[in-house]
């Protein structure tokens, strides 16, 4: 199954852009990162058999081990693609948090866009670890 950022803005060269990177290269899974004009409300159409994941504040804060969960449920019922979806400065539109197979929230701080590209990426490796059952992840 592959792991699709979809995110807002050019993220260009930075510390954030780095850090992204690194995570990006240590999943196992296939990855993707695509970014997409700040004013642009047209996202790549989601493929049959996917299901779309927004960051949103108002959506369900998940464990890192309740996040491995659900891209193991995902894959095992044959999901093309997981796409995780970071909205402009406005978030996302009612259209699209209705439509979307889960809200997922990094609680109820506002974050930079270019961290939460960042949080994400980890996140993502961290939860493929866990699948893994590789020593990165240290229960609380």
């Amino acid at each position: 199954m592959l792991l699709h950022i979809l995110a807002r803005g050019k993220i260009g060269r930075s510390a954030e852009a780095e850090l992204v990177e690194r995570y990006l290269k240590r999943i196992s899974w296939p990855t993707k990162l695509t970014e997409l004009a700040d004013g642009s409300r047209a996202a790549p159409e989601l493929p049959p058999n996917s299901v779309s994941i927004l960051l949103d504040e108002r959506g369900t804060a998940l464990s890192s081990t309740q996040l491995a969960r659900k891209l193991e449920e995902w894959r095992d019922s044959g999901k093309r693609e997981a796409r995780f979806s970071i909205g402009a400065a406005d978030g996302h539109g009612e259209a699209e948090r209705s439509s979307a197979g889960l809200l997922l929230s990094f609680g109820p701080a506002t974050w930079p866009h270019l961290l939460v590209r960042a949080m994400l990426a980890e996140q993502l490796f961290r939860a493929t670890s866990i699948l893994a059952n590789h020593p990165y992840h240290r229960e609380g």
